[in-house]
């Protein structure tokens, strides 16, 4: 039996995260956290609280992203470019050294209409965090390219953020994919 954790933002926790189980199968066990993840820095910090429940996963997969790159007052995105990526290999580093697996999902679009994101302000901070995490050994899933292809099929129109049901299940199925590949099934 195959120990997974899913961390990551609401793309996670309300989008591919509950169909993800059931596509792994039975050779393995998820455990991901109720609560939305949010930011970058969040993550880093619950990784002390979850510890317990994510003992013994083999393979982490992880996303933050929307939650940073938004600019919720109008001055300035919330977490900046430098930080962001600190943290986020901070917490690849601690992944890699407990669990030995890791996957980072890049960050997903939003339509035009989101006042508070800008995809090309997620596309500039997945190009500044991919690398790095590339180049620690954490392998990259692209779920912005995925959802990027077809925004108006995939992201929600009434919050402009969120994966629709169709967009949820493309990822889920990406995201299980990729945890298949990585446990060599």
């Amino acid at each position: 039996m195959t120990k997974v954790t899913l961390l990551g933002d609401s793309i996670r926790q309300i989008g591919y995260g509950p169909l993800v189980p059931a596509l792994l199968g039975d050779e393995f066990t998820v455990w991901q956290p109720a609560e939305n993840c949010r930011f970058a820095q969040y993550t880093l910090r619950g990784m002390w609280d979850w510890a317990n429940d994510m003992k013994g996963s083999e393979i982490v997969h992880w996303n933050n992203g929307l939650w940073d790159i938004c600019d919720i007052f109008g001055d300035g995105l919330f977490t900046p470019l430098e930080t962001y990526v600190e943290f986020m290999t901070r917490t690849a580093k601690i992944l890699l050294k407990r669990h030995g697996k890791v996957i980072f999902a890049t960050t997903t679009p939003v339509t035009e209409q989101n006042v508070h994101n800008s995809n090309a302000e997620i596309i500039r901070y997945n190009q500044a965090v991919v690398p790095v995490l590339a180049d620690l050994g954490v392998e990259i899933n692209d779920l912005h390219s995925l959802m990027y292809a077809d925004i108006d099929r995939f992201i929600r129109k009434d919050d402009n953020i969120h994966l629709t049901e169709e967009g949820a299940e493309v990822c889920a199925r990406q995201v299980a994919d990729r945890i298949l590949a990585i446990a060599g099934k």
